[in-house]
């Protein structure tokens, strides 16, 4: 697929293709999002906000260039941010594709990086000559105020352009501690929440520290995702709890809105609070929260994709991918759209097809919230004209 190279979140012509459970496709305008919705369901965005993680700098053992891209961070407290997994390319920038990026000098704990008006020490390596621990010198508020100083968003060179923060922050972004953009909240716009509104589907968030999507060397993207730090309010697990005691569907917004969802109810309930996701979620992985996703158009191979082997069997995946490549649809995270309803996902409408609240039959308790048991869904939604009209374009 073609990589979306204008960083335009809300794209007029930007598309949308929706998968339901019986793998059937449908190609429609991204702007219809919330049609492909029913009322009672629950959009569930991320509204972490983005930091500007690409620092650049010296290596002060050697005098010679480097970029740091934090990739990590333990907790989203905002006075822990001292400590972070960071990612170090040799000299050079963003407009270098990252898989012709040079390695950095040889790094050896103890080893002092100057990144502006930072300091950062090497704490360990983490198996990898890029992966790095390090840990910043001052308190914290000279390091935030640091990073905001002489930081820039991480960037891509399928972007000519450079980013300015606007750009990847979402309509919902709060506290900053995404690595990359939550690029799946790109879809949000008043006029997007509005129609959620009108259409009775819910709106509820959490906070998660999005990482980084690419680092351009295959053994260091094979452990890819990394451990990320996340936050989920007590109003969102009561919005999910209602949401499935009514039989209605939890749609994710983006991949780590999955992993938040997935990895606090893994002991068998839903946990409000903090914890840390250190999961992967694949083909073998059983979705305890989420009956579909909203995400970006992924190729096979990376991480994300394998997240949406999840939802989807192998050739419904394939079958669709094929679909994207025909249609023409864009890429990466200023690229267009996919909605992805969960193959075992619980009986009913699928996606983009009105029908009424299902009954509690067939439900199991699982600790605070009711999970109705996996069964195959029983209709398939039908093409509409502009849809078809949109899919020959």
């Amino acid at each position: 697929m073609k990589a979306a190279h204008l960083p335009a979140q809300r794209a007029p012509d930007a598309r949308l293709l929706v998968v339901d459970a019986r793998g059937e496709l449908t190609h429609a305008r991204r702007a219809r999002l919330a049609d492909f919705l029913q009322p009672g369901d629950l959009l569930v965005a991320n509204d972490a906000a983005t930091l500007p993680a690409s620092l650049a700098g010296l290596h002060v053992p050697t005098g010679r260039a480097i970029e740091v891209r934090l990739a990590g961070r333990r907790s989203l407290a905002v006075d822990d941010v001292r400590e972070f997994t960071a990612v170090v390319f040799g000299e050079g920038d963003w407009h270098t594709p990252t898989e012709h990026r040079g390695l950095p000098p040889k790094l050896r704990p103890g080893d002092v990086l100057a990144l502006g008006p930072l300091r950062a020490r090497i704490l360990a390596l983490q198996g990898h000559p890029r992966l790095v621990s390090l840990r910043f010198e001052g308190d914290a508020d000279s390091i935030w105020a640091g990073i905001a100083q002489h930081g820039k968003p991480i960037q891509y060179a399928h972007v000519p352009q450079p980013l300015a923060l606007w750009d990847v922050w979402t309509r919902v972004a709060a506290l900053p501690v995404a690595f990359e953009p939550p690029s799946a909240g790109f879809v949000l716009d008043w006029a997007l929440l509005s129609a959620l509104k009108a259409r009775g589907v819910g709106f509820a968030t959490l906070t998660h520290a999005a990482g980084i999507s690419s680092t351009g060397d295959d053994a260091l993207d094979a452990r890819l995702p990394l451990d990320e730090p996340y936050d989920i309010p007590p109003a969102t697990v009561h919005a999910i709890g209602d949401a499935k005691a009514r039989g209605r569907r939890v749609i994710a917004l983006g991949t780590t809105v999955t992993r938040a969802l997935e990895h606090a109810a893994s002991l068998g309930h839903l946990r409000g609070g903090a914890g840390v996701a250190d999961q992967r979620i694949g083909p073998q992985t059983r979705l305890r929260v989420v009956d579909a996703i909203v995400s970006g158009t992924h190729e096979p191979g990376t991480s994300h994709y394998e997240l949406l082997r999840a939802f989807a069997p192998d050739t419904v995946l394939r079958r669709a991918s094929a679909e994207l490549e025909r249609a023409g649809y864009l890429t990466h995270e200023f690229g267009d759209t996919v909605l992805i309803e969960a193959a075992q996902a619980s009986d009913g409408p699928p996606l983009g097809r009105p029908g009424p609240p299902r009954g509690a039959a067939n439900m199991v308790s699982v600790g605070a919230i009711s999970i109705r048991r996996q069964q195959p869904p029983k209709a398939v939604h039908e093409h509409h004209r502009e849809e078809e009209d949109v899919a020959q374009q």
